[in-house]
């Protein structure tokens, strides 16, 4: 039998229930028993969560955990372990691996790694063509049968229109959604950043916001067309965004993410802070990161509830990756630590409405994905259930460091930043998963 847990003096905050307020919350036998005000601990042990904020445990729809294949940039347990740190307690594994889940079998010897290394509760996305090159569709009943909780092709996006009907067709039958990387590939293609002013002035082939544009219109048809559940996975245009909000006020399936990279940072992370060009590669991300008036679109976009999730697009580089020149440096940022940072630091210029924020790591991508049919309870503190809670400190601040960061990626533009909120404890399936003591005077 699991340790009772008494988790005391914090603010609780459960977008789902609309719930907040300084409460305890009692953990017993592997669920949340209790909330309300002083319940007394009895043998329970006791976290203190004074100054804290008390949040179901976050959700992530979009890791990439490396493994099998690219093991030298990360793996389940070290990726899991940097997600619990981060607050996360379910995580989603995009399909980018070597071999890919594109097969029954592919997705059973999946599985039974992450039964053996996980830190968190990890669900596979199972791709949504063979090897992901979007030439044959993959079994998608086959891997659904197999565990996979959505269908993607990750950052190949499915360029084939016919293609990408027949999927959405296939997903639409067996009741799971399809995530795409919004992307026309012949417009972007060979552009290492945002193509704009920044792209001119240092010399870099840019991809066009009008690549993500045109790609959301085409997906968005064959959405109405098919009645499929499409997810548009790390949406950064202010244009994209405005299709998502008509169509869903058309009433269409459609569900959408933003990465907090793409939230926090723009097109001039890659130029740097100094007056000459940093060509900063850790700061190289698919899409790219867009302008400012972007960024301030994708802030106004969760605040109204058209963005769904905040999901981390978290991808880890060994540092070879990374230490070359721009061109042919590898696309992404690893930021599961980092994730929860950037919102409290939103947050707190008050550019993110912090009760939204939350739900769109909790509640928002467990509705996008329809995981509370796999995990009842997830993203929620609904007593009896899922037992997922993590604890955070908005006012402590830390420093993102190769020293702090337990992913073997320390490929982030944040290095050296010193940032506010630092998850102080983190419960998984009702059972204490992480603690950091707070400091109190």
């Amino acid at each position: 039998m699991s340790e009772s847990l008494l988790i005391r003096g914090g603010r609780v905050i459960d977008p789902s229930a609309g719930l907040d307020g300084e409460l305890d919350i009692l953990v017993r036998n592997g669920t949340v028993e209790t909330i309300a005000p002083a319940i007394e601990p009895g043998t329970a042990r006791l976290i203190d969560a004074r100054g804290c904020i008390v949040a179901p445990g976050f959700v992530d729809l979009h890791t990439h955990l490396r493994e099998p294949g690219f093991e030298h940039k990360g793996t389940i347990a070290s990726e899991t372990r940097a997600a619990l740190r981060g607050g996360f307690t379910t995580v989603c594994a995009m399909p980018n691996t070597e071999p890919p889940p594109d097969s029954a079998t592919a997705v059973e010897a999946l599985l039974e790694r992450i039964a053996q290394d996980a830190a968190v509760r990890v669900l596979p996305i199972g791709c949504v063509t063979r090897g992901r090159n979007g030439r044959e569709l993959a079994e998608l009943g086959e891997l659904a049968a197999a565990g996979c909780i959505a269908f993607s092709d990750d950052g190949s996006p499915v360029a084939d229109g016919r293609l990408m009907r027949n999927a959405l067709q296939y997903a639409a039958a067996l009741g799971l959604p399809l995530s795409e990387h919004c992307d026309d590939p012949v417009l972007s293609a060979g552009g290492t950043m945002n193509e704009g002013r920044i792209s001119e002035r240092l010399g870099l082939s840019g991809q066009p916001a009008a690549a993500e544009v045109a790609a959301i219109a085409r997906n968005t048809a064959l959405c109405e067309a098919t009645g499929a559940r499409l997810h548009i996975a790390h949406i950064t245009t202010e244009r994209g965004l405005a299709l998502v909000a008509e169509a869903r006020q058309r009433g269409l399936p459609i569900s959408c993410e933003v990465t907090p990279s793409h939230l926090f940072l723009t097109e001039e992370a890659v130029f740097g802070d100094g007056p000459a060009p940093a060509y900063d590669t850790n700061a190289k991300v698919n899409p790219p990161l867009r302008t400012a008036a972007d960024r301030a679109a994708l802030s106004s976009g969760v605040n109204a509830g058209i963005i769904d999730a905040i999901a981390t697009d978290h991808a880890p580089h060994a540092i070879q990756d990374k230490l070359c020149e721009f061109d042919q440096a590898a696309f992404g940022i690893s930021c599961i630590e980092t994730a929860l940072s950037t919102v409290v630091s939103l947050a707190l210029r008050g550019e993110l409405d912090l009760i939204r924020a939350i739900g769109a790591l909790t509640i928002g991508p467990v509705r996008a994905f329809g995981i509370d049919r796999r995990v009842p309870g997830a993203g929620t503190l609904a007593p009896g259930r899922a037992g997922d809670i993590t604890v955070f400190d908005p006012a402590a601040r830390w420093q993102a460091g190769p020293g702090t960061l337990v992913s073997k990626g320390k490929n982030t533009p944040l290095l050296g930043r010193e940032l506010p909120g630092r998850v102080r404890a983190v419960v998984l399936r009702g059972e204490l998963a992480h603690l950091e003591e707070p400091a109190h005077a």
